[in-house]
């Protein structure tokens, strides 16, 4: 059974589960939904909880499936939380989920919860995934994209009986707090709680905002490939010149382009032996925002573009290292940043 994430707590309000799965790399909204199910779980008498995390190839479920079929002498019922960060659970792994759950309708005192990243289609439609979602409720926690970040803040701020100003400088203000926070959901979910604190319920002019969030923007260095390839160069710029301010190394920087080039041109090269453009994109492990952009950009990208921008990042790899390279700005950053800027021109 499949539940969307904004239905969760309406079913955890019905009725729990005995099983439930959350998969998804949104770590600010994994941790609300697990939390909202443990929560529902302590008031039907949930009171004792075990957590496994299953690390390497030699994990032993053993104690996964004795803490499945087992009590405490102090707690009526329990909670069994599961984290796979790989989204491999390996051989073992696959048959004991797939034990544990078609046990987990039978079992009354036993609430199962797994917790997984961002899983490709081959992983879902594989049998222990299929259990899974077979014999409990399974939760996909998608990212919310920059474009709905906006809206994401504003019902935020609803929750906690707070909202901007009606009209053009209410969306002003939300659009100068995405702008700030760069998609990354906890730092804007901080800056909300802190508006919380400095503000009373009611209204919140622009200036309140800005004077909240202004200078506490976290930039993260993988949210600066969907600005690259969506083409946004004051985006981009904005957003390099962040992650110098904040300190970011240099060649974590790269590497984040440098990827997005050779995913592009892998692709490509597929897709100039015949293969279906989709085909391609999962063969190569492209998906969820990613794989909109690559589907918009590839058709109209030439093989003598993306060789270029093969080499400049090349060329931008042996700079953020200390090397010299001619007619290249020496600094790492302006490297960096014209090599970002090539990436938009074959975007836009």
């Amino acid at each position: 059974m499949q539940i969307a994430l904004n239905q969760l707590g309406a079913q955890l309000h019905k009725g729990l589960r005995p099983l439930y799965t959350l998969h998804g790399d949104e770590a600010l909204l994994q941790q609300e939904a697990l939390d909202a199910i443990r929560a529902a779980a302590r008031a039907q008498g949930y009171t004792e909880r075990s957590s496994f995390t299953v690390a390497g190839a030699h994990f032993d479920w053993s104690g996964v499936l004795a803490a499945g079929g087992s009590l405490s002498l102090f707690a009526d019922k329990q909670i069994v939380e599961i984290r796979i960060p790989s989204g491999k659970p390996g051989k073992d792994g696959a048959a004991a989920l797939q034990q544990m759950a078609a046990a987990a309708p039978g079992n009354d005192s036993t609430l199962t919860v797994v917790v997984l990243p961002r899983l490709d289609k081959a992983t879902r439609t594989g049998a222990w995934f299929a259990a899974l979602e077979a014999h409990g409720a399974t939760v996909q926690i998608d990212p919310v994209e920059r474009a709905q970040l906006p809206g994401w803040i504003a019902q935020r701020l609803a929750a906690q009986g707070q909202r901007v100003v009606a009209g053009e400088e209410g969306q002003r203000t939300l659009q100068f707090f995405a702008d700030r926070v760069e998609g990354n959901l906890l730092a804007a979910h901080q800056e909300i709680q802190k508006l919380a604190l400095l503000h009373p319920e009611g209204e919140l002019t622009w200036a309140q905002v800005e004077a909240a969030v202004l200078n506490v923007a976290r930039y993260d260095v993988f949210k600066l490939s969907e600005a690259v390839l969506s083409g946004q160069v004051a985006r981009v710029q904005r957003m390099l010149d962040g992650l110098q301010a904040e300190g970011e190394a240099e060649v974590l920087v790269h590497w984040a382009l440098a990827e997005d080039i050779r995913a592009l041109k892998r692709v490509k090269d597929a897709m100039n032996a015949g293969k279906p453009l989709p085909m391609a994109l999962r063969e190569n492990r492209v998906w969820g925002a990613k794989e909109r952009l690559f589907e918009r950009l590839l058709p109209q990208a030439s093989d003598a573009a993306l060789a270029r921008l093969l080499q400049s990042a090349h060329t931008v790899d042996g700079i953020v290292k200390g090397l010299k390279a001619p007619d290249w700005p020496q600094d790492g950053w302006q490297a960096l940043s014209r090599l970002a800027l090539q990436m938009c021109k074959l975007a836009r």
